[in-house]
């Protein structure tokens, strides 16, 4: 009886621990904003490896002083501080959409970042685009972007936010915003960190490359992590808190 007795008990121990094993794991949530895997898109601010030929050695952001100090990692710790549990990266540089928004085949060069499904999306770009110079180019781009934005948005169900250039240009700035403002989702406007010259990197130490040395140093990506961060903060109903 008592053998019978133990099979039993160790039968509904079984039972359970396999119904146990078959529910997800509730998603780390900022808010009600689910934050347990980030997509990271941009250029070199965002993601830059190692360039020899212009003093840059790093494979983060440049010109970030070390991995931990750019503007990705900084608000990757952030989110997982909040959450209680660090979120999945994934960070791709594409620059090669800013340079040729045209004919940039977003769903199959972006395979991989959509097939991720985020739950936060942060898009980082436009200081690659070529000058907008007529209604043509800036309706081009303007397109594209949209376009852009459509697509992340039918993968997953992500939360946007698209930040603004670190080299504040108005035109450029203003087709992002309103293209933001047309898919809903949220645009952080930077213009006053990249007009700070004590962001760039050139302000806390010696960069022989001037086109490095204008990227943000270690200030700078702090700054754009911490209105990154607010951004999100605000949307998921946070602010203040």
């Amino acid at each position: 009886m008592k053998r019978i007795l133990k099979l039993v008990v160790v039968l509904l121990m079984s039972h359970t621990a396999v119904e146990a094993a078959d529910v997800p794991s509730p998603k780390p949530m900022i808010g009600n904003l689910a934050a347990g895997k980030v997509l990271y898109l941009g250029n070199s601010i965002t993601l830059h490896g190692p360039a020899p030929a212009i003093g840059w050695t790093g494979n983060w952001g440049m010109a970030a002083s070390a991995k931990e100090k750019d503007y990705v990692h900084l608000l990757t710790a952030e989110i997982g501080k909040l959450t209680g549990s660090k979120p999945e990266i994934k960070v791709r540089n594409i620059a090669d959409f800013e340079r040729g928004y045209g004919s940039f085949d977003i769903e199959k060069d972006l395979k991989d970042e959509l097939h991720f499904q985020a739950d936060l999306v942060i898009v980082a770009i436009g200081e690659n685009v070529a000058e907008l110079a007529n209604d043509e180019a800036r309706d081009k781009f303007a397109a594209a972007f949209a376009n852009l934005l459509s697509i992340l948005k039918e993968h997953g169900q992500p939360t946007i936010f698209v930040r603004s250039s670190f080299w504040p240009h108005p035109v450029k700035d203003d087709i992002l915003r309103k293209a933001s403002a047309d898919a809903y989702v949220t645009f952080v406007d930077i213009a006053t960190i990249g007009r700070d010259p004590s962001n760039a990197a050139r302000s806390e130490r010696k960069i022989e490359h001037a086109g490095v040395a204008g990227h943000p140093g270690d200030r700078g990506m702090k700054a754009i992590a911490d209105e990154l961060f607010t951004a999100i903060r605000r949307k998921a109903g946070l602010a203040g808190k």
